[in-house]
């Protein structure tokens, strides 16, 4: 991994603190983020708010090389440890979330702000 997290606080705060320490962005994939299954049923933007921007997930967040990606899908599966690849790196700065198609999302979510 080149960097990891616990997702206590949120994946859209948790992977803004990645982002600005690293100063890189990144293209998160909406469709390819596991969503809890009591979270079925809303609206896609409460949904999708709920699910990037609730706290107490309890999961880690990493990133790593992509040349990785089997030596990292092998561990997963050896280990049954469900893995789920939602994204990637990018240069630049901040997240940006894509649908199925690549387009754009609204993030309307931000982590859990333990100072506010």
């Amino acid at each position: 991994a080149r960097a990891a997290i616990d997702l206590s606080d949120g994946l859209a705060g948790d992977l803004g603190h990645i982002l600005d320490r690293s100063r890189v962005g990144a293209e998160i994939d909406w469709p390819a983020v596991p969503v809890d299954a009591s979270l079925d049923g809303l609206l896609d933007a409460l949904r999708r708010r709920l699910a990037l921007g609730g706290g107490d997930d309890y999961e880690l967040l990493f990133s790593a090389a992509s040349e990785n990606r089997s030596a990292i899908e092998a561990i997963g599966r050896r280990l049954d440890l469900p893995l789920a690849r939602i994204g990637r790196i990018v240069a630049g700065e901040g997240l940006r979330l894509r649908d199925a198609r690549g387009r754009p999302l609204l993030i309307d979510a931000h982590g859990f702000d333990h100072f506010a």
